[in-house]
């Protein structure tokens, strides 16, 4: 097998331009016949001679314009690290890695923490530049320390009300701008209070602190009145189980069927970074419900489609893991099953006896596992207290390529 040879450069640069490169790279990027990058970038290297591109719009385009390009010196300048966030990763996808040479600068996150003396391996790193604030939700826990790439000026407030809105009011924010460069800047306050008007480029430090009396979540088992719903969803209990045998994990994709107001599916894009989840719901109520609770408890990625299973079903992506709560059918897990990818799980849920009679035909043909989930909640009777059940559920769960 032939490869070709590196002809593609992709190079962090700090705040600092060429002086924050090594002699090496320096000498790669001054001889570059092509040099793509932001405006900033741009003018952080404008001595040197190279053609000068900005970046495509829209931006998938960048990939074809560099594939022209092949057989020149052509260099990709980005921030900092190249492939923690930033536009490495996504030239990495697309062009054989064998044609690239990274060239990383600190990034953001390092600079952060060596500022602010944390150690980077007890914060969590995410970014909201070019995605919702709402998606930093799931990692709000008492003293718990995040490094957040932003999109702009207004990043650290509306970070600071979503902090507030939550019972974090008492957080304490630092954003740390252009550092290494010469307008580096420092700018401290709580979430509660924060007014600072700051630079379009910086980083964003939180130590979250909760206050008084807050309602804290978990990341999975949320409270039942954690969601907005008509009372028709998976109760904690029961959704604990369904989410244990689901195995959410980084990057998976959940088909959630009968999604309801999406308790399954937003829990299991908390559970793991980047999961991702659709989720299949006729009814317009329930999916403004859904829409509300995935902003709410930090899913805003979710993704609703109005339509009933299994047409529903055509043309989406793979995937993971597939949950039916409700509406189960021969032909709606057949088209499921066909779509779920190799080692992939399906749980399906139900509380009618025409549902389990669906279950245990199919138990029967595919084995899996079938469990019964009966649960009683204490409730006031009186003056005292006695036990309240819920209505039993039967599920059945089983692994592609795994026959029992």
């Amino acid at each position: 097998m032939t490869t070709r040879a590196p002809w593609l450069h992709v190079i962090g640069i700090g705040d600092d331009g060429l002086d924050s490169l090594t002699p090496a790279t320096r000498a790669v990027l001054e001889s570059a016949e092509v040099i793509f990058g932001a405006d900033r970038h741009h003018a952080l290297t404008n001595r040197l001679k190279a053609e000068r591109r900005a970046w495509p719009s829209p931006f998938d385009a960048l990939i074809s314009d560099l594939r022209a390009l092949r057989g020149k010196r052509v260099a990709v300048l980005a921030t900092g690290d190249p492939l923690w966030y930033s536009v490495g990763a996504r030239i990495g996808r697309e062009i054989d890695p064998a044609e690239i040479t990274y060239h990383p600068q600190f990034s953001a996150f390092q600079l952060a923490a060596c500022r602010l003396g944390w150690s980077l391996a007890d914060c969590e790193t995410l970014t909201i530049h070019g995605r919702p604030a709402a998606q930093i939700v799931p990692f709000l826990a008492p003293r718990q320390r995040l490094l957040i790439l932003t999109k702009d000026a207004q990043s650290p407030s509306e970070v600071a009300g979503l902090l507030t809105e939550r019972g974090y009011g008492a957080s304490r924010l630092t954003v740390l701008a252009h550092m290494n460069g010469a307008d580096e800047a420092r700018f401290e306050g709580t979430a509660a209070d924060w007014s600072h008007a700051v630079p379009d480029f910086h980083t964003l430090a939180v130590e979250c602190i909760a206050d008084e009396g807050a309602a804290l979540l978990p990341r999975t088992g949320l409270p039942d009145d954690a969601f907005l719903s008509d009372g028709n969803m998976t109760k904690r209990e029961t959704r604990a189980v369904t989410l244990a045998k689901l195995a959410p994990a980084r990057g998976a994709l959940l088909w959630d069927i009968g999604c309801g107001s999406g308790s399954v599916a937003i829990e299991w894009m908390r559970a793991a970074r980047d999961a991702r989840a659709i989720g299949i719901e006729r009814r317009a109520d329930r999916r403004d419900m859904a829409t509300t609770n995935a902003v709410t408890l930090g899913a805003p990625a979710l993704k609703l489609i109005d339509g009933e299973a299994p047409a529903a079903l055509d043309g989406l992506p793979a995937p993971d893991a597939v949950f039916i709560g409700g509406g189960l059918t021969r032909a709606v897990f057949d088209a499921a099953w066909s779509a779920l990818k190799p080692h992939g799980r399906l749980v399906a849920n139900t509380v009618t006896l025409e549902g389990e009679a669906a279950l245990l035909a199919l138990h029967a043909e595919f084995g899996g596992e079938l469990v019964r989930l009966s649960v009683e909640r204490a409730k006031p009777v009186g003056r005292l207290h006695g036990w309240k059940p819920f209505m039993t559920v039967t599920q059945w769960s089983l692994t592609k390529g795994v026959i029992a």
